[in-house]
C-alpha cells in the first residue's frame, strides 16, 4: 500500500535515451589522393588569338583580291572589305538603300571585270559625288539641288548603272563568245563615261553656268530646266568623259581609239537625253518618264553607240584593243604583279606579299 502514498498525478521524470553505439567503431579519417588533372597547355593570351585571327582574315582577303578570274565569292568578299573601309565616303554620297544597291553593283563589276573595272566605277563615283556636292547650298537656295543633300538613292544608282550591269552580265556568261567579250567591256566603260559626262555637265551648269539654253530652240531658260544646256556645263561634261575613258585606258579596259569612241558616244547620248527632257519629260502623257528612266535610256544609248561604232566603223576597228602590249597597260601590270607574288599551289598570302615587298 506504499504506492498509495504517492500523488496520483506525480510527474514522471524523463530519462535521456541511451546513445546507440556504432557497430563498428570509427577509425581515423583517411584522405584519399585523387590523381591530378591532366596537364593542359597554358591558355593563349588574348592578343595572340586576335593576331592569329587578323592574320587569317588578311590572308583570306588577299586571296579574294588576287583571285583570277574572280569568282562570285571572291568578288563579294573583296567588295565587302572595300565597302567597310570606305563606308564614311560612300555614305556621304549615298543613302542607306543606295549603299545597298551600290554594293550589288560593285560585286557584279568585280566579278565581271576584276579590280580594274571596279576602280573605274570608283573613279566615276568620286568625281560624280564631288561635283554634286559642289556649291550645294547655292543649288538648294535656287531649288535645283539633288534631294537628300546630294545623296543618291537606289533609283539613282540603278538608273546610272543599268547598262553597265547588263554589259557585265553579258561578259560573265560569255554571250557572243570571245569575239564579243571586249565589246561588252567597251559598252561598260562607255555607259559610265556617258553618265559621268551627264552628271558633271548638269552639276557644273547649275553651279557656274551663266546662261542656259533649251536644247531644241536655244532660247534662254532658267537653270535646272529639263533639256537645258550651258557652255560651261557642256565643256565640263566633255572633259569628264575624256577623263573616265582615259582611266579606263590606263586600267587596260579600253584602247586608245576606244577613248575616242567613248567620247563621241557619250556626247551623242547626252544630247539625246537633253532632247528627251525638253520634248517629253514632265509633259502630259509622259508622267512616267522620270529622271531615273531617262538616265537608263541615256546610258543605254551611250553603250549601244559605242559597241556599234567599234563593230561597224573601220576607223575604230583598225587597231581594236591592241594599241599597247598587255604588259604596258594597267591590267597587264596587275597580272604581272599577281604572277610575281603567286607561290606553289597558287596561294598568294598577305604576309608573303609584305615579306617580298620589304625585301625589295
Amino acid at each position: 500500500m506504499a504506492c498509495s502514498l504517492l500523488p496520483l498525478h506525480a510527474p514522471l521524470s524523463s530519462r535521456p535515451a541511451p546513445r546507440t553505439l556504432p557497430v563498428f567503431p570509427r577509425g581515423p579519417r583517411v584522405l584519399r589522393h585523387r590523381p591530378p588533372p591532366p596537364l593542359l597547355p597554358p591558355p593563349r593570351a588574348l592578343p595572340d588569338i586576335a593576331a592569329g585571327a587578323a592574320s587569317g582574315i588578311r590572308d583570306a582577303l588577299a586571296d579574294a583580291f588576287l583571285a583570277s578570274p574572280p569568282t562570285w565569292r571572291s568578288a563579294a568578299a573583296s567588295n565587302f572589305a572595300v565597302f567597310v573601309a570606305g563606308s564614311p565616303v560612300l555614305l556621304s554620297g549615298l543613302s542607306a538603300s543606295g549603299f545597298a544597291a551600290a554594293y550589288l553593283l560593285g560585286t557584279l563589276t568585280w566579278r565581271a571585270f576584276g579590280p580594274p573595272g571596279f576602280l573605274l566605277v570608283v573613279a566615276y563615283f568620286v568625281v560624280g559625288t564631288a561635283v554634286t556636292k559642289l556649291k550645294i547650298k547655292q543649288k538648294e537656295a535656287q531649288g535645283v539641288a539633288e534631294k537628300r543633300g546630294g545623296r543618291r538613292g537606289p533609283g539613282s544608282v540603278i538608273g546610272s548603272s543599268a547598262a553597265g550591269c547588263a554589259c557585265a552580265l553579258l561578259s560573265i556568261y560569255h554571250v557572243g563568245g570571245t569575239a564579243f567579250s571586249e565589246l561588252w567591256r567597251l559598252g561598260f566603260v562607255a555607259s559610265f563615261c556617258t553618265k559621268l559626262s551627264d552628271t558633271v555637265s548638269s552639276e557644273i551648269g547649275k553651279a557656274f553656268g551663266r546662261t542656259t539654253y533649251l536644247v531644241t530652240t536655244f532660247k534662254v531658260v532658267p537653270r535646272g530646266t529639263e533639256g537645258a544646256v550651258s557652255i560651261e556645263g557642256t565643256l565640263a561634261g566633255i572633259l569628264a568623259s575624256v577623263f573616265l575613258a582615259s582611266v579606263g585606258y590606263l586600267l587596260g579596259q579600253v584602247g586608245v581609239s576606244q577613248v575616242a569612241v567613248c567620247l563621241v558616244a557619250s556626247q551623242i547620248a547626252n544630247y539625246g537625253e537633253s532632247y528627251i527632257g525638253a520634248t517629253l519629260q514632265d509633259k502630259e502623257g509622259f508622267e512616267w518618264l522620270n529622271n531615273d528612266i531617262v538616265n537608263v535610256l541615256n546610258i543605254s544609248l551611250g553603250a549601244i553607240l559605242a559597241v556599234l561604232m567599234q563593230k561597224l566603223l573601220p576607223v575604230f576597228c583598225r587597231d581594236g584593243f591592241k594599241e599597247l602590249p598587255l604588259s604596258e597597260t594597267g591590267l597587264g601590270a596587275w597580272q604581272s604583279w599577281r604572277q610575281a607574288h603567286t607561290y606553289p599551289g597558287g596561294k598568294t598570302t598577305f604576309s608573303k606579299v609584305v615579306s617580298d615587298i620589304s625585301q625589295g
